[in-house]
């Protein structure tokens, strides 16, 4: 049996056809009994049967594997689960022969609270604390519901029934064909499901009301959530219903299945999972509220339903053969969610804050302890920790660097015969780049594989020398570390006007073009851009003199909204990476005073909280300059949109607001935390007050924590009052994500707690993670006191990683990255171990840029005069 440990894949001689599960959740001992029988195709001599097994007690009596149409049995001689392993391997006395049977087992399990396979989640019904029973099975959960060939690959069809409480709601991917109710007891049965692979099947049972729409192909659509929220689904059942239209056509195949079900839980670890035909979502993921959620919940809602509704094409349909293809799920889908979204609600102009992704999969990127796209996986444990920015971000914004450099009309073409291809079955990375190379003629395999192979991406440099445009690419790290890798770069660039845009591939480390044939007629004295619209995922370095051309240009507004956010963002990269002084990255952003643009202005907020940390370290006598500075360059355009919505203003406004003045409070601005203040007791007394909506309410929980100390505790009471009170989602994560911005390290901590206390569902302590300077070494401190409580309740799930990063990142000296790495020497995981060197490596940056803005001379007058000059 010891041949079958320490395996990656499970191997080939048995492959399923068809699973028969049912299942009997236990909602008062959190218990469930099932029963299995799986349709088997031996395709090889074997007197062995392994599959994946993990917290299941399989009674071994049960198990028989019954050979064919003949009345044979077979019963195994040894049955051992190996728990490390998560795999259950059978021994029969005999070889299985070739062909057909059906192997059965019954089985028990728990229903667990950490958010896996079969659990359960909590809600309350008329007062009273209720427990509902639910599925997450990817990446490789299933096998803690049912014994399962657990990988993408062995797809099969899935026939479920459950038995359960007959007052219950029971949900799973298919709808139901019979209903029998005996007392008590209801049991339910599905039809059969089309093929797909085992994290994709799904059941809910619990009390739920719904709200229901058809498609005009009549496909029934319902969003479920809690009795009472009914409402609070519409704009969700709305957005899914126009998006799978959009997507049979966009993908030239009908959506496969004759219901979508979508469904709001309010224990859940990620976003959502698009579970064919019942996609389960976070409740903040899933309802908005029209009078309580803002418009950047509006935003999220639109872009996960289109997110997973894309799945069900792009994953489900067609489902990549093994994890080390994650990305083509997870990216496609991010990128395609902003095309659907685009379509829905063109005045969000969703693609120029597509570049939020873009720079996040950047920045992940930029560290030597990245990973490349496509990553090998040797075990399941390693799984959860590829679900990242790189996966996500990196894949969407490489598949739309592809498909702007093939054009969108091949793209969508070769993209539409790339499922036809492969519906019902699994795909490679290199089964799109066929379909995209056939349908449009270019080398893409050639081109795409520098992206997904290798990790990082390159930093391309430009000068101008002798009426030549010199290019020069190399690794980007933001360590300022020199990397080896080399791509194939699809240059593009305008000069003075986007009238003319040039583009070429850059495939070696330099080239040089004569600039007269290269830019014509065009003055060499304009301003030169690359990588226009920031359509590539690579940084440009200009030279001083193109640099110069380019601040011009922006403070002109020359440039593109897309364009301006592409110059800050790279020359912020650098300036991090010392390859630029941050006097330079300072004076850069003195030119956008005037901005007005969302996406531009939360890049520069995001950017802005950044560096006042940073300063506070390297430099905390300046610290009151940068801040005048900072304030002075938001408070233009926090003056035009001040605290009250303007009728009829646009969504993207009243986004901006919420971040513009919850910055200026975090920078101690005066004048916000005085209104914040004040809106916030007016709150208070009636929580449907004009004078605070939902857009500006965290500006002003957080102005309201700026005061708060262990001594002076009002705010921060009331705020828990406030948190208590509201039963939506998003008004509770809001607070959460405001209670730890004390600057009182005592409160900080009494926050921490309270994240991890009984009144936070575990899926939500994250968020109060996001402390300030004066709170790093108090939720260190607090990481490691909790240390042991953390990992029981959160196991291996990606959730315990965002503790790590969270908490390690923020740190700036050598010795703070010593110490925590002698914690974890002995409190380590495999599960976190990539986060682990992703944050120590994170810390080491920020230390060296420290030291390097220590001995900047330039920047004291550079500060000082910014924070004087009047506009």
């Amino acid at each position: 049996m010891d041949q079958f440990k320490g395996q990656p894949r499970l191997p080939k001689f048995a492959i399923p056809k068809l699973y028969d599960i049912r299942l009997k959740p236990d909602l008062v001992e959190h218990r469930f009994a099932g029963s299995v029988a799986v349709d088997l195709d031996i395709v090889a001599g074997t007197s062995f049967i392994v599959l994946n097994a993990a917290e299941l007690s399989v009674t071994p009596d049960s198990i028989s594997f019954t050979v064919g149409d003949s009345s044979t049995v077979f019963k195994p001689s040894r049955v051992e689960l190996f728990e490390s392993d998560e795999i259950l391997v059978l021994e029969f006395p005999q070889e299985i022969p070739v062909g057909l049977g059906v192997l059965s087992i019954l089985f028990e399990g728990i229903l667990n609270d950490r958010m896996k396979g079969f659990y359960r989640s909590t809600y309350e019904h008329n007062g009273e604390k209720k427990t509902m029973a639910v599925t997450q099975f990817e990446p490789a959960d299933a096998r803690r519901c049912f014994p399962c060939w657990d990988e993408p690959v062995c797809k099969a069809t899935f026939k479920i029934t459950l038995d359960v409480p007959s007052e219950l709601v029971a949900l799973s991917n298919m709808p139901v064909v019979e209903e029998i109710t005996n007392g008590d007891l209801k049991t339910v049965s599905y039809q059969e499901s089309p093929i797909m692979s085992t994290y994709l099947v799904a059941v809910v049972v619990g009390l739920f009301d719904y709200v229901e729409d058809h498609t005009p192909d009549g496909v029934k659509v319902r969003v479920y959530c809690q009795v009472g929220k009914a409402n609070q689904g519409k704009f969700a059942l709305d957005v899914a219903v126009k998006t799978l239209e959009l997507y049979k056509n966009y993908f030239a195949t009908p959506y496969s299945l004759p219901k979508l079900d979508m469904i709001a839980i309010p224990d859940f670890a990620a976003g959502a999972m698009e579970n064919y035909g019942l996609v389960t979502y976070r409740e903040t993921a899933l309802l908005y509220d029209d009078q309580h959620s803002a418009a950047a919940n509006k935003q999220r809602v639109a872009t996960v339903v289109a997110h997973e509704l894309a799945h069900q094409w792009f994953g489900n349909l067609v489902t990549m053969e093994w994890w080390t293809h994650l990305w083509l799920n997870e990216g496609f889908a991010t990128w395609v969610s902003y095309l659907a979204t685009d379509s829905l609600f063109p005045e969000w102009k969703i693609w120029s804050q597509f570049l939020h992704e873009s720079t996040e999969g950047l920045r992940l990127d930029g560290l030597a302890e990245s990973h490349p796209i496509e990553v090998e996986i040797n075990h399941a444990c390693e799984i959860d920790e590829i679900f990242d920015a790189i996966s996500y971000r990196k894949g969407a914004s490489v598949i739309r660097m592809l498909q702007s450099y093939l054009g969108a009309e091949c793209f969508q073409r070769s993209l539409a015969s790339y499922i036809k291809k492969y519906a019902c079955s699994n795909a490679k990375t290199e089964d799109l780049w066929a379909a995209l190379e056939e349908g449009s003629g270019e080398p893409v395999n050639k081109l795409m594989t520098s992206w997904t192979k290798q990790k990082g991406y390159p930093v391309v440099s430009v000068k101008v020398n002798d009426q030549k445009l010199e290019f020069d690419q190399s690794q980007f790290l933001s360590s300022g570390a020199q990397g080896e890798g080399e791509w194939i770069v699809p240059v593009t660039l305008c000069s003075g006007t986007y009238d003319v845009r040039k583009s070429f591939l850059l495939q070696s480390k330099s080239d040089a073009h004569d600039v007269k044939d290269f830019i014509g007629t065009a003055d060499i004295n304009d301003w030169i851009k690359l990588n226009v619209d920031q359509a590539g995922f690579y940084r440009v370095k200009y030279d001083e003199v193109l640099a110069a051309k380019l601040r011009y240009a922006v403070e002109k507004q020359l440039l593109s909204a897309s364009d301006r956010f592409g110059v800050l963002d790279d020359s912020y990269a650098l300036c991090m990476a010392r390859q630029e002084s941050l006097t330079s990255l300072i004076n850069l952003m003195g030119s956008y005073r005037e901005e007005v643009d969302y996406t531009v202005l939360s890049n520069l907020i995001t950017i802005t909280l950044k560096v006042e940390r940073i300063v506070a370290d390297a430099k905390p006598q300046l610290l009151d300059y940068f801040r005048q500075f900072f304030i002075g360059l938001l408070q233009h355009c926090a003056e035009r949109l001040g605290w009250e919505p303007k009728p009829e203003e646009s969504h993207l406004d009243a986004m901006l607001r919420g971040e513009i003045l919850t910055a200026l409070a975090v920078l101690g601005h005066d004048l916000t935390l005085e209104e914040g203040n004040k809106r916030f007791q007016a709150f208070l007394e009636d929580r449907n007050t004009p004078l605070l909506p939902p857009d500006t309410r965290k500006a002003a929980y957080v102005a309201v924590m700026q005061g708060a100390s262990k001594s002076t505790r009002s705010g921060y009471d009331s705020l828990l009052k406030v948190y208590r009170e509201t039963d939506l989602s998003q008004e509770k994560t809001r607070i959460l994500g405001s209670l730890s911005s004390s600057r009182d390290p005592e409160l900080i901590l009494e926050a921490l707690n309270f994240m991890l206390s009984s009144e936070v569902r575990s899926q939500d302590a994250v968020f109060g993670l996001a402390v300030n300077r004066e709170g790093r070494d108090v939720a260190w401190l607090w990481l490691k006191d909790n240390w042991e409580h953390l990992t029981k309740t959160y196991g291996s799930g990606f959730l315990i990683t965002r503790f790590v990063s969270a908490v390690v990142s923020p740190f700036a000296s050598l010795e703070k990255a010593k110490e925590v790495e002698e914690f974890f020497a002995s409190h380590g995981t495999p599960s976190i171990a990539r986060t682990l060197k992703q944050s120590l490596e994170r810390v080491n940056i920020n230390a060296n840029w420290v030291e390097s803005i220590m001995i900047e001379e330039s920047l004291t007058d550079a500060v000082r005069e910014l924070a004087y000059r009047k506009y």
